[in-house]
């Protein structure tokens, strides 16, 4: 009998927890390792971003500081938005739920964005009402 798997995992749980406490607290950015981030994505002016660790978020994407974007139901914990490539989001928006962002989107500074928005729209108010194509 060897070593058990579970005592390999006790050095890189403590140094995970170690770096992702040094970075929420550093940076305030929660981005856990069980969410999706794609390539060359910003986040611009951090602090206070919250990543839920179900979500999804495309490529060249730029999330501003005050961004959360998680689930909406406390019965409902694995539920996180899909955002597609190139979405902008402004600061201070929420978007939640089990909803998709479509390609090239635009979110207003202050949106709580909790239905589907189409790819090449603009999403801005509480609740986040979808403007026209760009």
């Amino acid at each position: 009998m060897g070593i058990k798997p579970r005592l390999l995992r006790i050095p890189f749980s403590i140094v995970y927890r170690s770096m992702f406490r040094f970075v929420r607290n550093h940076y305030g950015i929660e981005v856990p390792y069980s969410a999706s981030v794609g390539r060359r994505v910003v986040f611009e002016h951090q602090h206070g971003i919250v990543i839920h660790g179900a979500a999804e978020i495309g490529d060249d994407c730029v999330i501003r500081q005050g961004v959360t974007i998680g689930n909406r139901y406390l019965d409902k914990p694995l539920e996180a938005p899909v955002l597609g490539q190139r979405v902008n989001v402004g600061a201070g928006s929420k978007i939640l739920g089990k909803i998709t962002i479509g390609d090239d989107v635009n979110i207003g500074a202050n949106a709580v964005v909790i239905i589907n928005v189409p790819s090449n729209a603009t999403a801005v108010g509480n609740p986040a009402v979808v403007k026209g194509k760009k």
